[in-house]
C-alpha cells in the first residue's frame, strides 16, 4: 500500500481547515487525525468551523475543540444556523464559505463525505469543493442510522491510546447526545478497528477519508 506521510507532503501542512455541519462532526469524523497533527513535532495552525449550533451545543463543542487542539494555534468559529436546515439557508452558508475563503489559505481541508445521506453534511462537502478548488481536501465519514458508509481510499493509522483519547473526549464533552443509541464508545471504536483492518495498520486502528484528487510527485 502506498504511503504519503503528512510530514513529507509538499508544500508542508501549516494550516488545517476543519469543517463540520454540526457540533460533534469534526470530532467524530476526524478527531484522531486532528490529535495526531496537533501533537506532531511542528503542529499546524487550525481553523475549526461549525455551521449549525445553539448555546448548549456550542458550549460542549468549545470544550471539545480546546481539548483536541490543546497546544496548537487555533481559530474556532461557530455559526448559529439550524440543524437540518443548511440547504434551506443556502445563501447564509455560502456567505460563511466566502468569509472563510478570505482567511489565510489552508494546506489541508477536512470536510464531510460528499455522499453522506445527511443533507447538511452534503452541502458542507459541496461548498468545500467549490470554495477550495486548488487545495488538498479529505472527506471524513460519520457512522449513523442511514447506513451510508462507503469504501474510503485514504487511511490515517492511529495508536490505541490516541483512539481512546478521541473517544473519551467525544463522550465526555457531548453529554447532550448521550441518549442516542449510536453515540457509544463501542460504535466509535468499531469503525476505527474496521478501517485499521482495511489498511493493515500496525496499530490495528485508523480513521478513513475519501480523497478525490491528489497530485503525487
Amino acid at each position: 500500500m502506498l504511503k504519503f506521510p503528512f510530514a513529507d507532503l509538499v508544500p508542508p501542512i501549516r494550516h488545517v481547515l476543519c469543517l463540520g455541519a454540526h457540533c460533534d462532526d469534526i470530532e467524530i469524523g476526524c478527531g484522531g487525525t486532528v490529535l495526531k497533527l496537533a501533537e506532531s513535532a511542528s503542529p499546524p495552525e487550525f481553523t475549526w468551523v461549525v455551521f449549525a449550533s445553539d448555546a448548549t451545543r456550542e458550549a460542549e463543542a468549545r470544550q471539545s475543540a480546546d481539548r483536541f487542539l490543546r497546544g496548537a494555534k487555533a481559530r474556532i468559529i461557530f455559526g448559529e444556523l439550524r440543524d437540518g436546515f443548511l440547504p434551506h439557508d443556502g445563501a447564509l452558508v455560502k456567505e460563511a464559505f466566502e468569509h472563510l475563503k478570505g482567511l489565510s489559505p489552508p494546506d489541508l481541508v477536512l470536510t464531510h463525505y460528499g455522499k453522506d445521506l445527511h443533507q447538511d453534511h452534503r452541502m458542507v462537502s459541496e461548498l468545500s469543493w467549490s470554495t477550495f478548488r486548488d487545495h488538498l481536501i479529505l472527506e471524513y465519514e460519520i457512522p449513523k442510522y442511514d447506513g451510508d458508509l462507503g469504501a474510503p481510499n485514504l487511511f490515517v493509522p492511529l495508536e490505541d491510546d490516541l483512539c481512546q483519547r478521541k473517544i473519551d473526549i467525544v463522550l465526555s464533552s457531548f453529554t447532550s447526545q448521550a441518549s442516542k443509541r449510536w453515540f457509544t464508545a463501542e460504535v466509535f471504536r468499531s469503525l476505527l478497528r474496521l478501517r485499521g483492518m482495511e489498511c493493515n495498520a500496525a496499530s490495528n486502528y485508523a480513521e478513513a477519508f475519501y480523497c478525490r484528487k491528489l497530485v503525487a510527485g
